[in-house]
């Protein structure tokens, strides 16, 4: 009698754990589900990239300043603080700058009536 209760218990504990297993399964797949975690790996893969390509920049800049004053000491270039430094262009315009001048503006919607 011991036995068959034993074994009959343990055969509702397995389908009880089957059954939940197999729950959780079917919520993870659901349309929803798999949408977001897409999205998730797919930011944490941006952000990753993002990274390394920051990482990338500075290691560019810090060999080309350190080349550049192997090559000034090689060539006998010196520093001369006195000389105006070259002038830089933003890649954005400074809106806020009273010598800004805003271009002519264009519409360049294909679908605007002519």
């Amino acid at each position: 009698m011991f036995r068959r209760t034993f074994w009959f218990t343990t055969g509702v504990a397995a389908g009880v754990w089957a059954t939940t297993k197999v729950n959780r399964k079917l919520k993870q797949l659901t349309p929803e589900n798999l949408a977001a975690s897409a999205a998730n790996k797919a930011l944490e893969t941006g952000q990753r990239l993002k990274d390394r390509a920051i990482d990338f920049a500075l290691d560019v800049r810090d060999n080309m300043a350190q080349r550049e004053a192997e090559l000034e000491d090689a060539l006998g270039i010196q520093e001369n603080p006195e000389l105006i430094a070259p002038r830089r262009y933003a890649a954005i315009e400074n809106r806020t700058n009273p010598k800004y001048v805003p271009s002519t503006t264009y519409s360049y919607n294909r679908n605007e009536d002519h």
